[in-house]
């Protein structure tokens, strides 16, 4: 099991508790789905996982390869193999794309990077996902379209050969086309990193369309209400939260 979750209580930056008592496990190589109602707890978790410092854990452990990782400052559990995309990222203005994925592998790994790998990668990236050697020079973020912002994603999770990516939303906003080119690229990823883990957090079903999750897993009021296979996204879109949230 890449991520064990146990009794996990989480607290936002406001000192409300938010994540009650959660268990969750999830199977190195598997797209996985957390899908639930706005408050739920969702982000919550995510930034716990990646160990923001502004989400207080009260209780529990976070399993990652058997180790607990609580203790672990975020840069740490980077080189872990841990990575969080986020619904809005934070622009870095000034900071290029190529400059920064360059920075960041060289962090991760602790050593020089190949630049004929690194650009090699890079080329194979940007043609499957219709972007030129420009958006390279653009500075992090800063001043980039919803799509756009999803491709910089991409091509993180392709430079950077995550073991566990976690796609905070990163759905929100998308249109149709738009959409296919992210579940494709993240499809491409996983394919280049046969090990790598996804966890999508997500309010609907409509990515689960295009990237066939292996789980789906339903947060309600801070736990863990239902776990199955791709067909209980299916059962939301048809029925909603309404029955968890009344169950719970």
């Amino acid at each position: 099991m890449l991520l064990a979750i146990h009794n996990l209580h989480v607290s936002t930056p406001e000192g409300i508790e938010i994540i009650h008592g959660l268990d969750l496990q999830l199977e190195e190589g598997r797209v996985h789905a957390l899908m639930g109602p706005n408050g739920s707890g969702k982000s919550t978790l995510a930034q716990a996982i990646m160990g923001n410092p502004s989400y207080a854990v009260k209780e529990g452990e976070i399993l990652f390869d058997g180790r607990n990782i609580l203790d672990l400052p975020i840069d740490e559990r980077a080189r872990l193999g841990i990575f969080l995309a986020f619904q809005y990222p934070q622009s870095i203005p000034g900071v290029p794309l190529r400059s920064f994925l360059k920075s960041a592998l060289r962090s991760l790994r602790g050593e020089r990077v190949n630049m004929a790998e690194f650009n090699k990668t890079l080329d194979g990236a940007l043609a499957e996902l219709k972007a030129d050697r420009s958006f390279l020079e653009r500075a992090v973020n800063d001043g980039l379209s919803g799509g756009e912002k999803k491709k910089s994603e991409i091509l993180q999770l392709k430079v950077l050969k995550p073991r566990f990516a976690i796609l905070d939303e990163t759905d929100s906003g998308l249109d149709v086309d738009a959409l296919k080119i992210f579940a494709e690229g993240i499809e491409s990823a996983r394919r280049e990193s046969p090990g790598m883990t996804v966890l999508i957090i997500t309010h609907y079903q409509r990515i689960l369309k295009y990237l066939k999750p292996d789980s789906v897993h339903i947060l309600v009021k801070g736990k863990i209400v239902k776990s199955g296979g791709a067909g209980l996204a299916e059962e939301l879109e048809r029925s909603g939260y309404q029955k968890f949230l009344i169950s719970h």
